[in-house]
C-alpha cells in the first residue's frame, strides 16, 4: 500500500473518530440541558406561583377568612401537619406536598413503601403537610379540592391510604380532575369504609378548605422553592441527588440507635 493510501485511511480514521467525540459530546449537552430546563421549570413556577401568591386575592382569600378547622390529631406550629406514624418514633420526615404536583408522585412512587415500612415498625414519623401550588401556577382548584379531601379522611382515620390513592390516580398536571367531588367520591370508594355521608359532606362543604390556605401559606413563608420538599431532622435529603431509599432507611436506622 503506497504512502499516499495510508495517510489517506488515517485520516479518514482521525475524521470519524473525531465525529464521534463530537456527537457524544453533543448528547452529552443535550442531556445536561434537559436536566437543567426541568430545573427551571420548577423554579420558575415556584416564581409565578410567589407572584400569584403574592399579587392576587381570589377564593384562598375568601376561603382563608372563614374558621380554620383542621384534621383530627393535626400537630405542629398551628396545626398544620397531619403525622403518621408513631408519636414518639426517634426519626422525623417533614413532607411538603401537592396532589397534582407530578414530581410528588415521583417521589411517592419511589419512597411510599419505603416510608409506610418505617412508620409502620414505630421508627419514623412523618408530617404531611399539604399545599396548592398547582392552582396557583396552572388555574383550577384541584389541588385544594384534594387536599381537603385528604384531610376528610384523617377525620376518618384513612389518610395513608387516601393519600396513597390520590397520587396513584394523579391526573396529568394540567388536567383539573380533582376539582370535581364525584372524581374524589370514585377514588374514596377504592379506600375500605372511607366512602361515608360524613366524608361526603366534609368534602362537599369544604370543610379544611381554609386549614389548607394555611398551610400553603406556611410553605409560602417557609422560602421553599417547590414540591415536593422532604426534610429529614429539619434537613432538605430531596435535593441530595445520592438519596436513595435505602440510603434514607439506613439514616432511620441510624436515628434509632441514638
Amino acid at each position: 500500500m503506497s504512502d499516499k493510501n495510508r495517510e489517506g485511511k488515517r485520516t479518514a480514521r482521525e475524521r470519524m473518530a473525531a465525529e464521534r467525540e463530537k456527537q457524544k459530546t453533543a448528547e452529552k449537552r443535550r442531556r445536561t440541558l434537559i436536566v437543567g430546563a426541568s430545573v427551571v421549570c420548577v423554579l420558575g413556577l415556584a416564581a409565578v406561583i410567589g407572584v400569584v401568591a403574592a399579587n392576587s386575592g381570589g377564593d384562598d382569600e375568601s376561603k382563608a377568612s372563614g374558621p380554620v378547622v383542621a384534621p383530627s390529631g393535626a400537630q405542629g406550629k398551628d396545626g398544620l401537619a397531619i403525622p403518621v406514624g408513631e408519636e414518639n418514633a426517634k426519626a422525623t420526615l417533614t413532607v411538603w406536598e401537592d396532589f397534582r404536583c407530578p414530581a410528588c408522585k415521583a417521589f411517592e412512587q419511589t419512597y411510599s413503601s419505603t416510608l409506610n415500612e418505617l412508620t409502620e415498625a414505630g421508627k419514623l414519623k412523618v408530617e404531611y403537610h399539604l399545599v396548592t401550588l398547582i392552582d396557583g401556577g396552572l388555574g383550577g382548584s384541584g389541588s385544594l379540592s384534594a387536599a381537603n379531601a385528604a384531610a376528610c379522611a384523617q377525620d376518618a382515620g384513612k389518610f395513608t391510604a387516601y393519600h396513597d390513592v390520590l397520587f396513584e390516580n394523579q391526573p396529568m398536571e394540567s388536567d383539573d380532575a380533582f376539582s370535581s367531588d364525584d372524581k374524589l367520591f370514585d377514588l374514596a370508594s377504592k379506600v375500605d369504609g372511607l366512602d361515608t355521608p360524613e366524608f361526603r359532606t366534609c368534602v362537599e362543604d369544604g370543610t379544611h378548605d381554609s386549614w389548607v390556605v394555611k398551610s400553603n401559606e406556611a410553605f409560602q413563608k417557609g422560602g421553599f422553592s417547590g414540591t415536593p420538599t422532604v426534610l429529614f431532622e429539619g434537613q432538605n435529603i430531596y435535593q441530595d441527588r445520592s438519596m436513595t431509599p435505602e440510603k434514607l432507611k439506613q439514616m432511620v436506622e441510624e436515628a434509632n440507635k441514638s
